[in-house]
């Protein structure tokens, strides 16, 4: 791209402190992130299946479509945001759109009518879903590059994202908790999902609306002979594909969180099965939710404070270490389950708050990072591309949890079907999913983040080119 004329730094890029303001408008987005994250992931696959009747195979095979379809639209997405960014001096455009077309698609995902057959069924919501899946990435992808833009500074950029993650594990309580609690509401499932997801919806929506305030808005080039090296979709994906390729901070820290998103998504899908067969209540899912984040709320300032001691890379490490320890030992559920679990997952619940708030905080790093190794801020590209790598490993968790599910030998049924008894195979299959794959996962990305190498020193003092 050739541009004569550099846009005008935005505040905060020199490491003064943020404001108050800046960082609230910024959380806030969180409540809407953790709504489509939590929702989807912890009642799609069960509303396909135990709803709407159609199999668990066929179920896993529509969460995964509409993931794909982020891994295609993600970087075009980050290059158009990073084409707005130069010429309108905003990345809020995009993030308006998303703001307002997700609460739609959202509430229509649950909003099947009755009478349908199965198969129109999963028609209506894959088409539903994967539309809700593009508005939620028009917003996410420039909300993820934001942080980079509003502050150059190492401890700023942890300060900024543990209040996201503060704001990310109350909006997952909430939704998580509230969620099948709207559900109940509507005297039959159908109902119930319906109103989940209208008034579900509604929250996303506001809270979107309110985050894209935060993108800043600064003094675009004047210059008329621009050259956008990535104004087509060829380019886009070029583009993407030459940052994974020169930035080894970024292939490590995506990895790492793809298998832990991977991880997340396998224990967020299970919930409800384990609720309902294992611990032998459907409601037991809201507990499960309380057990994990109340706990994550607690300790996201904490990780961060460890962070401004130890460093971000650290910090991360030592939290998916609890975490695979946590993890593991709900194999024990196979025998014993009781009360005992809610600690345990606590103790879990702990360690996924410094795995969230930390990764996050070091995504600014790497685009400063490639910023001034490359010569060209790609903020929003960079923000594509960790956008569809980790709806990508949330959405495959899913997809993976039916995959062990048929494998066990799970009996789908619709709503009005009379009461099923699941095989010794499927309750196997449940618990495994709930501990022993989603901990081996988390020592995997362990391999990957003691590999990660930027450092306190290689970013402050630095100022991306935004």
């Amino acid at each position: 791209m050739l541009v004569h004329r550099r846009p005008q730094a935005t505040a905060g890029l020199d490491g003064a402190r943020l404001t108050g303001p800046t960082v609230a408008r910024y959380a806030v987005g969180s409540i809407g992130t953790a709504g489509f994250s939590t929702l989807p992931g912890l009642v799609l696959i069960y509303y396909l299946t135990d709803t709407l009747g159609v199999a668990a195979a066929a179920a896993g095979g529509i969460v995964a479509v509409a993931k794909l379809w982020d891994v295609v639209i993600d970087p075009l997405i980050g290059a158009t945001s990073d084409r707005s960014r130069r010429r309108r001096g905003s990345r809020r455009p995009l993030m308006l759109i998303g703001a307002h077309a997700l609460p739609v698609f959202f509430a229509v995902t649950f909003a099947v009518p009755t009478g349908l057959p199965s198969p129109t069924d999963a028609v209506w919501v894959a088409v539903a879903f994967l539309l809700a899946a593009t508005a939620f990435s028009l917003f996410q992808v420039p909300y993820i590059a934001l942080p980079a833009e509003l502050t150059g500074h190492y401890d700023e950029r942890t300060r900024l994202l543990t209040a996201r993650v503060v704001v990310l594990t109350v909006g997952i309580l909430v939704f998580g908790a509230g969620g099948p609690a709207l559900r109940e509401v509507g005297g039959t499932p159908r109902i119930g999902y319906l109103i989940m997801g209208v008034v579900a919806g509604g929250v996303i929506g506001v809270s979107l609306l309110i985050a894209s305030r935060s993108a800043p808005v600064s003094q675009v080039a004047t210059d008329t002979q621009i050259t956008d090296e990535t104004s087509s979709p060829a380019a886009a994906y070029r583009s993407a594909a030459a940052v994974l390729r020169r930035s080894r901070p970024l292939r490590l820290l995506l990895g790492a969180f793809l298998l832990q998103g991977l991880a997340t998504g396998l224990m967020l899908a299970d919930g409800q099965y384990v609720a309902t067969w294992v611990l032998g209540d459907e409601a037991a899912v809201s507990y499960l939710f309380v057990a994990l984040i109340g706990p994550a709320v607690l300790f996201a300032p904490i990780w961060g404070a460890v962070a401004r001691r130890i460093g971000k890379e650290s910090g991360f490490a030592i939290a998916t270490t609890l975490f695979a320890v946590a993890s593991v030992s709900l194999v024990l559920l196979h025998w014993t389950p009781g009360w005992w679990v809610y600690p345990v997952i606590g103790f879990a619940g702990a360690a996924y708050a410094g795995m969230q708030s930390l990764p996050m905080a070091m995504v600014p790093d790497v685009i400063t990072h490639d910023a001034h190794t490359h010569g060209q801020n790609s903020a929003g590209v960079i923000g594509g591309v960790w956008t569809a790598g980790e709806t990508t490993g949330m959405a495959l968790g899913a997809v993976a949890l039916t995959a062990v599910l048929a494998v066990g030998g799970y009996v789908s049924s619709d709503a009005d079907a009379t009461e099923v008894t699941q095989p010794t195979g499927a309750l196997w299959a449940m618990v495994i999913g709930f501990s022993v794959i989603p901990a081996a996962l988390a020592v995997v990305s362990l391999l990957l983040i003691t590999r990660y190498p930027l450092r306190r020193n290689d970013i402050d003092g630095r100022v991306a080119d935004v």
